[in-house]
């Protein structure tokens, strides 16, 4: 069996991506677009009608949201062991958490990148793109604080949920008045350890090397 992957770089594939390289299962990239004003196949239309990345087929199955992805990767591929089992103590706070990264931080990002989501007037976009700014502050000193001095976000054990922690940090843009990860020491931390692995180094290999680059590193 090989996955399929409906892909963009800047979008919530790619963290998907990475947790396909963990497990080690054969995939394809199916080349997509996170621009929802471009057009896309029928076949990812049909799939997801929102028209957001990532979508994941199988088989005769196919799902979207990266963080469902993140559970349902683990549950077939348990030798992994990027999550805890069903049964494990840390199950709850590796829903908990995954959950909060989709509802929570992710949608104080969409309120920054796309504030004609939930402006009812052009007018009325800086003030959603603010608030946005705002949520990224609050979310990102929950997790920072629930990190506390854990070496991974689940304590002593590397997870699905610093991939995504991972990933999110990467849509942080100073630029646009966002946070970035030094005013969180804990989710730095981890970020930093988590692009070490080879998995983010292959997928994530020109946003790395951008980000050297801006760092005036070689």
């Amino acid at each position: 069996m090989t996955y399929k992957l409906y892909y963009d770089l800047g979008s919530a594939s790619m963290g998907v991506r990475v947790i396909l390289e963990e497990i080690g299962a054969p995939y394809d990239i199916i080349p997509s677009t996170k621009d929802r004003s471009l057009p896309r196949s029928a076949k990812q239309m049909a799939i997801n009608p929102n028209g957001w990345l990532p979508v994941l087929t199988w088989d005769d199955g196919a799902m979207y949201e990266a963080a469902a992805m993140a559970v349902f990767l683990y549950d077939r591929h348990p030798e992994a062991k990027l999550a805890p089992g069903i049964n494990d103590p840390e199950r709850g706070v590796y829903l908990q958490t995954l959950v909060y990264f989709s509802n929570s931080v992710q949608n104080a990002f969409q309120l920054n990148y796309y504030p004609d989501r939930f402006a009812d007037t052009p007018d009325d976009e800086p003030s959603a793109q603010r608030r946005g700014i705002r949520r990224l502050h609050e979310t990102w000193r929950v997790i920072n604080d629930q990190i506390g001095c854990n070496e991974w976000v689940l304590g002593d054990r590397f997870s699905s949920v610093d991939i995504y922690l991972f990933m999110l940090t990467t849509w942080l843009d100073q630029s646009r008045g966002h946070p970035g990860t030094d005013l969180f020491p804990n989710v730095k931390r981890i970020a930093d350890t988590v692009m070490a692995r080879p998995s983010v180094q292959f997928v994530y290999k020109n946003w790395i090397s951008d980000q050297k680059k801006r760092q005036g590193k070689k």
